[in-house]
């Protein structure tokens, strides 16, 4: 019993130090091959496998981080991987904050150029304001990004962060372009401000406050608002001769748009000579015949046509554009006040002073005598469309070379109408007559004779521009394209 009993118990204790052996390299993890206690084939077998298999799972572990695989590999790992998708959907978020902080920016960037033109005060202030915002709304979010960028480490995420930041870069670029341009305009603004305030400090008087805002003005003849001496006729002789000046310039680069446009000059010289037939009654009795003008005096015919169109309603003292009378129930007053304007508006670009004022009685007259001049289907041969048309329809004054021309010619007709009503007696107005015998003391020739005297016999074939007659007896004559009897 003793022998079996031990017996016995040397076979337990056999089998609990065989589990030792086989459970501790689980337990301890770190033993190699070697350090394995010599228990037998299976037991190393077993121990082998074990390793190998641990081996190869840390192996494919690794090698899934480096490829940036998001799942769960235990409690490390997938820490990691939380960590990586949680870094991408955050710089998605942002960048879809800055396209759309850019797409705001660009709108209040668009609303405050529609406030230069016509000028708003309020919804520039209004504008200005946006642009800020949203660029301080932009800088907050590059320096998110950056604070975002700086976390993520790897290869990988280097990669990320050259990558959002060559999207960003042109923001930033245009971001830089909207400063630029914001300035610019300021500085426009400013000086825009000044003229104003040097073109208000002509017609102050003692009595009135310097640099006074000239918006706060109604461009017509009844604001006058200090009493001033009256104009002379020799002032507006001088003005007239402005006037032809002009009319010579606008009608002679109107000539030119033609010819570029390829344009039949003599039908339309003959489109004219109809027109002005049509209007003059003293061709009845006095033949002419039919396009007797020369191609290189078109420019004569052009100038007639233009001059008959602007000067249209001069006897008014609005033009007809309404149907006002101040100058009858207040002359005295009213021709202060006409001077006082005429002042004002000398020393004024017409293009800054539209600009500001597009609705101005002044830019009323520009509007509708453009329209009478510059036909839709001339526009649209001369340019090709009807750009001009529209803006004018619209009430706005194009900014070109062919509507600045034109404004140069409004603005001294304009000049000289408020010359006019600002004379006491006014002016007469006079116009040649088609077929009328040739007066040298009330008419001037456009034609230049050998010798320099009109042969006699002559006849005007059209007036070119009218003349007038001042309260002094002065004769400011009618320019006439004369033409020989037949």
């Amino acid at each position: 019993m003793s022998m079996s009993a031990r017996v016995s118990s040397f076979s337990d204790l056999i089998q609990r130090v065989t589990a030792s052996c086989l459970l501790n390299p689980l337990a301890a993890g770190g033993e190699g091959p070697g350090e394995t206690p010599d228990i037998g084939p299976f037991v190393n077998d077993v121990v082998r496998g074990k390793e190998e298999e641990e081996s190869s799972f840390e192996c494919e572990s690794s090698k899934e981080d480096n490829d940036g695989f998001n799942g769960y590999k235990g409690d490390g790992e997938s820490g990691m991987g939380i960590w990586k998708g949680g870094k991408v959907g955050e710089m998605v978020i942002l960048m879809n904050e800055v396209f759309d902080v850019v797409s705001s920016m660009k709108k209040a960037y668009v609303n405050m150029q529609e406030a230069h033109s016509p000028w708003d005060p309020e919804r520039m202030r209004a504008a200005d304001v946006a642009l800020v915002g949203e660029l301080r709304k932009l800088g907050m979010l590059r320096d998110r990004f950056r604070r975002c960028g700086g976390g993520v480490g790897g290869r990988k995420g280097r990669e990320q962060v050259a990558s959002l930041r060559e999207v960003v870069a042109p923001y930033e670029a245009a971001i830089e372009e909207l400063k630029r341009e914001v300035k610019a305009k300021e500085a426009e603004i400013e000086s825009l401000k000044e003229k104003l305030k040097s073109s208000s400090s002509l017609s102050s008087d003692g009595g009135r406050k310097k640099g006074r805002s000239l918006s706060r003005r109604k461009i017509s003849c009844s604001q006058g608002v200090a009493a001033a001496p009256a104009p002379a006729p020799e002032l507006f002789q001088a003005t007239m001769s402005q006037v032809k000046e002009a009319l010579k310039s606008f009608a002679s680069l109107l000539l030119s748009l033609m010819r570029s446009a390829h344009w039949d000059i003599a039908a339309a010289v003959r489109s004219i000579e109809s027109a002005t037939a049509n209007t003059d009654t003293a061709f009845i009795t006095t033949t002419i015949t039919p396009s007797v003008i020369a191609n290189h005096h078109a420019k004569y015919a052009l100038e007639s046509y233009v001059a008959r169109k602007i000067f249209q309603g001069f006897d008014h003292e609005t033009f007809y554009m309404d149907g006002s009378l101040s100058s009858l129930l207040n002359p005295d007053q009213y021709r202060r006040d006409c001077f006082t304007q005429y002042r004002d508006m000398k020393a004024m670009d017409p293009v800054e002073l539209l600009g500001i004022l597009p609705t101005c009685h002044f830019g009323k007259f520009c509007s509708k005598n453009y329209l009478a001049i510059v036909h839709p289907k001339m526009e649209e041969s001369l340019f090709g469309n009807l750009e001009h048309h529209d803006q004018v329809v619209a009430g706005n004054h194009p900014r070109s070379q062919f509507y600045g021309e034109f404004l140069g010619l409004a603005k001294a007709i304009w000049l000289l109408h408020l010359l006019a009503f600002s004379l006491d007696p006014p002016p007469n107005l006079f116009e040649a007559s088609r077929g009328a015998q040739f007066h040298p003391q009330y008419m001037e020739s456009v034609v230049k004779f050998s010798g320099g005297r009109i042969p006699a016999g002559q006849v005007v074939a059209f007036a070119v521009s009218p003349g007038f007659k001042l309260g002094n007896g002065s004769i400011i004559k009618a320019r006439v394209y004369p033409v020989p009897r037949t």
